[in-house]
């Protein structure tokens, strides 16, 4: 009854375990509370702590459905309440690069509903930070959900269709990858490769737009693993021409390097939040001009994706003057990006530009000192924001990377892809590109090289 002292509950509740080995789940504890137990449920409730701790467990106490199994839950991997351990660290590789502290700090802002006013007033500020970003005056700007990947894959799925034939300018792993998305979609991929190091002639590309006449063409503006640089100037002309989409990866050039969509006729970008933008990884600045819009509005066939169909994302951005719900923004990482291109607009993009220049002279300067070769041997070629190092002979890149981070909290990379085991790549984007910054680097160069015996 409902007076029963909690030690002589107990004491019941130890009896009833004994009446019938634990079978953690609710028939056992049901069927022995029906046989011996008053059918009070305030009785109930006092023994089920009880049976708990013997093994027994309830769906009542739960949302279960009828005959769902509720046993006891293994705390087998339950982890123990900790701080987590962040260290400082000076990202000055390839990407991510360290976030400003204004974009740090924009992410703690409290959550909004993805669709509420507010939130979609902070996503149009972004589609015009990113107009000005881009030098476009296009209403197709938005913050793709996903890394700079998400962006690759949203600009093959949309612009090309299955057996339509798209140039790949493969100048690197970049190149190498959205060749293999083309595949993927259906495209006749034509391939022009140059040796790493290399970026393509106007001539070059020229003659293989007028020959092929395809319904796009990719090219990556900064090549982070090489560190190549492409030279992107009369191609929009000649592409419109050819009837030919001009598709541009920025995603390490974005902020670092001039930039301007309609002047140079490109007619599809996307970029990385992680790198000249300073943000946190997970959004990627993408971009769309007339002339793409026309093709993906008119495309015989939908989009092979729905999580990257610019027709059902752009019109949660309001590109067709209504919002459609498409999927949950992630708020924060949008609420960070505001703020980057807040940031951007505050400095500018001529004194941006600039800086990064500035930063990347200071590095090489110090890097010729200590007897070090840029990877690309021709300085018009050369990118400023991805900086690629040839490694000496007899020299251990990898001891030069390790003793940088132990000693120096600093992160210099490795090659990758057509360049792994043969550069190192220093990153100057955004944040870090500062004095200081590559001030440390060329001293744990210099430390590193020493310990080696090669200076």
């Amino acid at each position: 009854n409902t007076t029963t002292p909690v030690n002589v509950t107990r004491a019941i509740a130890v009896q009833l375990s004994h009446l019938a080995p634990p079978r953690n789940d609710q028939g056992t504890f049901y069927s022995i509370t029906k046989a011996v137990m008053s059918p009070s449920r305030q009785l109930a409730a006092r023994l089920l702590p009880f049976l708990g701790s013997r093994g027994y467990s309830s769906a009542a106490r739960y949302a279960a459905r009828a005959g769902e199994e509720v046993i006891a839950v293994s705390n087998a991997h339950k982890a123990d309440s900790t701080v987590m351990e962040v260290p400082q660290r000076l990202l000055m590789g390839p990407g991510p690069a360290n976030a400003h502290p204004r974009i740090l700090a924009a992410q703690a802002l409290p959550l909004l509903g993805h669709m509420h006013p507010p939130f979609l007033k902070i996503m149009d500020e972004i589609s015009e930070g990113l107009r000005y970003t881009l030098q476009t005056d296009s209403k197709y700007t938005l913050m793709v959900s996903g890394t700079g990947h998400a962006g690759m894959e949203a600009a093959i799925a949309n612009l090309l269709e299955p057996g339509e034939k798209i140039i790949v300018g493969n100048a690197g792993i970049w190149g190498e990858r959205v060749a293999d998305l083309s595949a993927r979609y259906g495209g006749d991929v034509i391939e022009l490769k140059v040796p790493a190091g290399r970026t393509f002639s106007t001539a070059e590309l020229t003659a293989a737009l007028e020959q092929h006449k395809p319904a796009v063409m990719f090219l990556c503006q900064g090549e982070s693993s090489t560190g190549t640089h492409q030279n992107l100037a009369g191609l929009g002309e000649v592409c419109e021409r050819t009837g030919t989409l001009l598709l541009v990866d920025t995603v390490c050039s974005l902020g670092g390097v001039p930039l301007f969509a309609d002047k140079w006729g490109v007619d599809c970008i996307y970029s990385g939040s992680q790198k000249c933008l300073s943000g946190p990884p997970g959004a990627a600045p993408f971009f769309m001009s007339e002339r793409a819009m026309e093709k993906l509005q008119n495309r015989k066939t939908k989009p092979a994706t729905f999580n990257l169909d610019m027709n059902l994302i752009g019109d949660y951005w309001g590109w067709f003057g209504k919002r459609s719900y498409h999927h949950t923004g992630p708020v924060s990482t949008f609420y960070a990006m505001r703020e980057a291109l807040a940031i951007v607009a505050e400095e500018g993009l001529e004194n941006m530009w600039a800086r990064h220049l500035e930063c990347h002279q200071q590095l090489w300067e110090g890097l010729k000192s200590l007897g070090l070769e840029s990877f690309v041997e021709n300085d018009e070629d050369r990118l400023i924001t991805v900086n690629t190092i040839k490694v000496p002979q007899g020299v251990d890149w990898a001891a030069v990377i390790k003793n940088a981070m132990d000693k120096y909290n600093l992160e210099i990379a490795g090659g990758l892809g057509p360049t792994a085991g043969k550069v190192w790549r220093i990153g100057i984007m955004g944040y870090n590109a500062r004095p200081q910054n590559i001030a440390l680097v060329i001293e744990a160069f210099r430390d590193g090289l020493k310990q080696q015996g090669k200076l």
